[in-house]
């Protein structure tokens, strides 16, 4: 695989592209289990986490990630920052430029902003979210961990259910999935079920036509305000109609696993009994996963800097 230079999103990336990170990944997973757990290869770089939006899962994943692989890691948190003061996203870019990081992670409510940061930055940018376009890192973190708990992705049927319209989540695992052979449907609401930019797949209106058979169920969070914009109804109405519930989960197939890239609303878009089922949901595994695919991803972005 040529090192990349950037990681802006899984559209561009061929399935052995994709494939390239996912084995990278496998040997931080050991790694990460170990008591101790220290590596020196990025000694003496410099990674920036910059969230315009609040995170939780995704910046401790890239701050944990980066510290083990034995970068020097600063977060940038735009509460009290000059963004406040009407500071544009490119000169915020171009002030933290000037502090000569060797990789920025970007997270931003605005489709597209890393990619304008990677065009005026001398380091290597990672997307870890932009608007309702992608999140790369989490297609990859959810394609390891479906290939570890299912031993492949080509040819298994995988259900995406929710917000479809705005989810970045869906926009990558759409383009990642697919491109990896797995048969991908999408389940939603009318409303939220129409995305631009991504190949048209099987839809269904009704979450129990579209978990018929399948061998992996991928919920994605609600959020409130579209969710009450799209379909004026109350959250309680959304969990009867599109809720994960122990008595849907039996129409997929027997050996199916449970995905959700959190935070989880619980009793809104999965049951705490099915979310918590240890044989059935890949939840914890997906947030431990993200470590170990985080670290590749530095790993790979940074090796041209350092001469590997």
């Amino acid at each position: 695989m040529p090192l990349p230079r950037h990681l802006l999103g899984i559209e561009g990336l061929s399935a052995a592209d994709i494939t390239a990170f996912l084995d990278e990944a496998e040997q931080w997973i050991a790694f990460n289990r170990q008591s101790r757990k220290q590596d020196d290869r990025l000694r003496g770089l410099t990674q920036f986490n910059v969230f315009f939006e609040n995170s939780t899962r995704t910046l401790f994943s890239f701050e944990v990630a980066g510290k083990r692989l034995g970068a020097q890691v600063a977060n940038f948190h735009t509460a009290g920052s000059s963004v406040h003061k009407g500071e544009t996203l490119i000169d915020t870019a171009l002030t933290l430029n000037a502090m000569r990081p060797d990789v920025m992670v970007i997270r931003h409510s605005e489709t597209g902003a890393p990619g304008q940061v990677a065009e005026v930055v001398d380091c290597a940018v990672i997307n870890a979210g932009d608007g309702t376009n992608e999140h790369p890192t989490q297609a990859l973190l959810d394609a390891l961990t479906i290939r570890r708990r299912k031993g492949r992705i080509e040819g298994l049927k995988v259900a995406i259910c929710g917000d479809i319209r705005h989810s970045r989540v869906a926009g990558s695992n759409i383009r990642s999935l697919t491109a990896l052979g797995a048969e991908v449907r999408l389940v939603g609401p009318e409303t939220l079920l129409r995305r631009e930019g991504v190949p048209a797949l099987p839809s269904y209106t009704a979450l129990e036509d579209g978990l018929v058979g399948a061998d992996v169920v991928m919920m994605l969070r609600i959020q409130r305000e579209r969710m009450e914009e799209a379909l004026s109804g109350t959250l309680g109405d959304y969990h009867s109609r599109y809720g994960l519930t122990r008595e849907r989960l039996k129409l997929a197939a027997p050996d199916a696993i449970v995905m959700h890239p959190g935070p989880m609303n619980r009793g809104v878009e999965i049951d705490s009994d099915v979310a918590d089922d240890p044989e059935r949901s890949a939840i914890q595994e997906q947030v431990e996963l993200g470590v170990a695919v985080r670290m590749a991803c530095l790993d790979l972005l940074t090796r041209e800097r350092r001469g590997g």
